[in-house]
């Protein structure tokens, strides 16, 4: 009969444990200046698993993470930094510059958003409450509260700009299909196209 080892028990949220370790390769991406190809190796060899001593999250490890959905993130949220800080700071009242955040809540932030906006995400509200749960994990203040308002904030915004209009054919599109046609118009009736 075969000895298990209750020590090697895998992680019961393996998308949850790919998005704290994405949090975690982006702040070492910023603070390293290192590539994302780089830190993503560093943590399939050296980071991801359960082993025999029992090291856990505090210790730098992260049990059975999804890593298909790791690598995904880690890769989107490192080419798509610029983009979430110009979102955050249009979000962010004036008095509070993006630089002035915790630098692990500017990675979760890009991590988070960068989810929210890929084209096959789970729903707003799904990536919201994992976003939460990442960030209950790294602190224990009210940082929780502005991760919950600001990606509130921000995905209503997703939602509107995404949001379906029905035409009178009845064919659905969105604000964003409304805003190219607008501009392609623009550019044909001035002769740019």
């Amino acid at each position: 009969m075969a000895h298990s080892d209750d020590r090697l028990k895998p992680a019961l949220r393996p998308r949850t444990a790919a998005r704290v370790a994405a949090v975690q390769a982006l702040f070492q991406i910023e603070q390293g200046n290192d590539r994302a190809e780089n830190v993503i190796v560093q943590f399939v060899q050296h980071r991801f698993g359960t082993t025999l001593a029992g090291e856990s999250y505090d210790d730098g490890y992260i049990p059975d993470p999804d890593i298909t959905l790791f690598t995904r993130l880690t890769r989107n949220a490192a080419a798509n930094v610029d983009a979430v800080r110009e979102q955050l700071s249009e979000t962010l009242p004036s008095t509070w510059p993006v630089d002035r955040l915790d630098p692990v809540l500017r990675a979760l932030f890009t991590v988070a958003i960068t989810e929210m906006e890929e084209s096959d995400a789970p729903p707003v509200k799904v990536v919201i409450n994992e976003y939460l749960d990442v960030a209950h994990a790294f602190f224990s203040g009210d940082e929780p509260k502005l991760v919950n308002g600001l990606l509130d904030t921000l995905g209503k915004r997703l939602l509107a700009k995404n949001t379906p209009i029905v035409t009178e054919d009845r064919a659905a599109i969105t604000p964003t299909d409304v805003n190219a046609a607008s501009e392609n118009d623009a550019a044909h009736a001035s002769g740019q196209d």
